[in-house]
């Protein structure tokens, strides 16, 4: 007791101390950042896990079409824009062709066919007369002379003199006319000459400048009978640019007209050709593939 009281009255002498402060629990605790590997703090049920699944399949199965129809719409463009190249192309190959190869549609079917050729038979038949002339005249010449010799008699002479005027007169073409219609073996030769001569010119204002049926020759998809072999002499004269004075037979015309006739269904071929690829280019809505050609000047 008396203990107990000793120590109640030395606490009591001794003075106060202030109450000491220790770091506790925050009251408002702050949340801590989560990490990217961090686990979330509370389980999902299953119910909730079911419910958020098809959420997130949603957009998944949704994006791969958008995809796919975008790859295939890529593709579709490339594609059509390829074919859009090549048509082009080939419609700008065939206005070349349709342009170059225009003179073809100028040909004078029958100044090159030439039907009023005196033919080899006419011709012989033709010498045949003038020889006869000819020796006639001579005959007669001689007769005349021989009486200025004195080695025939006088009236035979003049006889002679008179039939060969006579002769004479029957081979000028005036006078000539008045007993026959046969033309003479020199008109039939000025009648070839005149005819190859209207050929040539005729050839020569096909070729031109440039030349004709070797620009043609690239035609010979549209008909392969402008591939024969029998027309590459042609093709290099014309190419050459000296076609036209190389022609001095109707053989060489002839040919030249078979190789137009060909042309000429090779060039149809090719316009039909330009114009269905025109009227696609335009069904296509393609307006610069469809363009018309520039006017020539």
């Amino acid at each position: 007791m008396a203990e107990n009281q000793s120590k109640a009255a030395t606490q009591a002498n001794e003075p106060v101390q202030a109450p000491v402060l220790r770091p506790g629990r925050a009251a408002d605790p702050v949340p801590a950042p989560r990490t990217a590997d961090a686990q979330p703090s509370a389980p999902v049920s299953d119910s909730q896990a079911d419910k958020g699944a098809p959420s997130e399949q949603g957009p998944d199965t949704g994006s791969e079409p958008d995809n796919g129809s975008a790859g295939q719409e890529s593709r579709e463009a490339g594609s059509s824009g390829a074919e859009r190249v090549m048509a082009e192309s080939r419609q700008r190959k065939l206005r070349l062709m349709l342009r170059q190869c225009d003179r073809v549609l100028l040909m004078d079917f029958d100044l090159l066919a030439m039907n009023g050729w005196p033919d080899n038979f006419t011709l012989a038949e033709a010498r045949r007369g003038r020889d006869l002339w000819l020796f006639s005249a001579l005959i007669a010449a001689a007769i005349f002379l021989s009486g200025l010799t004195g080695f025939v008699p006088a009236w035979i002479a003049g006889g002679g003199f008179g039939a060969f005027v006579i002769i004479l007169l029957l081979g000028i073409p005036a006078v000539r006319r008045i007993y026959t219609t046969k033309p003479s073996y020199l008109d039939l030769i000025m009648t070839r000459q005149r005819m190859i001569r209207e050929a040539r010119q005729h050839v020569a204002h096909l070729e031109g400048s440039d030349g004709l049926i070797w620009q043609c020759a690239r035609m010979a998809d549209f008909n392969p009978a402008l591939k024969n072999t029998r027309f590459s002499h042609l093709l290099k004269l014309s190419e050459s640019r000296v076609l036209s004075r190389q022609l001095t037979r109707r053989e060489h015309v002839r040919l030249y007209l078979i190789y137009l006739l060909e042309a000429e269904k090779a060039y149809s071929r090719v316009q039909k050709a330009f114009f269905e690829g025109n009227q696609e280019a335009i069904d296509r809505g393609w307006e610069e593939v469809a363009a018309e050609p520039e006017p020539r000047t």
